[in-house]
């Protein structure tokens, strides 16, 4: 057993723990510690100045000490103190045995404070250009013990995953519903337009929405990411004639040939111009509404999650995700 007592000199110390397999007693750590001071000292006096306690009461401890483990540790007269070699065999084992124990402490205290293990975040495929590397390069480099794994995954399946704990935490854009999550705004975006850099509105530095609504527009199927869908396709809303929407065959179109050959144009936001394809461009749209990432937390949240919130919220304000 275990638990904490006072002494009859009333200071605090940590009970023996008893080992079963061998029947001895473990002695507990203070004691070592203190044992380990007189050891350097070889004097009761200054060794309690060290330690802060009266001389006494370290007497007692050593005397206790000794009964623990069944053997003497220490040879004392009036004048000095001498080890035993039991004693010196202690004094030369019990530093590291000391600081393993301390650094597993500081183990579990990490841990306990987020600093340690791993950590799953799922991202939508429109924030892994730049958002999502940025928030998992901040936080593998703030804590050297955390292992993160990013995982693209569908859009609507990313709420789900962190309220179930199937990860820890997700970056979606626009307002994606959820229950069980908390969503925290953490990046603003343009929106503009992709298109091959031949487009003759490629050479202007802005487009005007109407503009670009005269060619196919290139949007993923609704049923891939429906907010997102409908907020680009709002932009056009109010354009004459109706609009053409061209939807490619599956949600990721890799070759995105009709773009390349300027057939249409891709509404998309800045984020699509740091990892441009090869022969494609972006440009903004003028005056259209900024579209948002945001980072999704379990509704109940541990001191890990609470720690990432922390680093997306300094990452967003040193990177001006978010103007004011």
């Amino acid at each position: 057993m275990c638990g904490r007592g006072k002494d009859r000199f009333g200071i605090d110390s940590e009970r023996i723990v008893i080992n079963l397999q061998g029947g001895h007693v473990a002695p507990d750590t203070v004691s070592l510690r203190y044992f380990l001071v007189l050891a350097q000292e070889l004097n009761f006096t200054r060794a309690a100045a060290r330690i802060g306690i009266a001389q006494p009461a370290l007497s007692a401890r050593m005397r206790r000490l000794e009964a623990e483990l069944g053997t003497a540790l220490l040879v004392r007269d009036t004048r000095s103190v001498v080890l035993t070699t039991a004693g010196a065999a202690l004094a030369e084992s019990a530093p590291p045995a000391l600081a393993a124990l301390d650094r597993a402490w500081d183990t579990a205290r990490s841990a306990a404070a987020g600093e340690l293990g791993t950590l799953r975040i799922g991202y939508s495929l429109s924030a892994g250009a730049e958002t999502a590397p940025a928030l998992v390069d901040r936080l593998i480099r703030g804590n050297s013990g955390l292992e993160v794994g990013a995982v693209p995954m569908a859009t609507p399946e990313i709420s789900p995953a962190v309220a179930d704990g199937r990860i820890d935490a997700g970056i979606t854009r626009g307002e994606q519903p959820g229950r069980g999550v908390h969503r925290y705004l953490l990046r603003r975006a343009r929106v503009g337009v992709q298109m091959a850099q031949q487009h003759p509105l490629a050479e202007r530095p802005e487009i005007e929405i109407a503009d670009a609504a005269a060619y196919p527009l290139r949007l993923p199927d609704r049923a891939a990411n429906p907010v997102i869908h409908d907020q680009l396709s709002a932009l056009f809303r109010d354009i004459r004639p109706h609009l053409r929407f061209h939807t490619p065959a599956v949600s990721f179109d890799m070759a995105q040939r009709d773009l390349r050959d300027g057939v249409t144009l891709a509404p998309a936001g800045e984020a699509a111009a740091t990892a441009q394809p090869a022969g494609l461009t972006w440009r903004p749209l003028r005056g259209a509404p900024s579209l948002t990432f945001h980072l999704v937390l379990p509704r109940e949240q541990s001191r890990l999650h609470r720690r990432i919130r922390a680093v997306a919220k300094t990452l967003a304000h040193e990177l001006h995700w978010l103007p004011d």
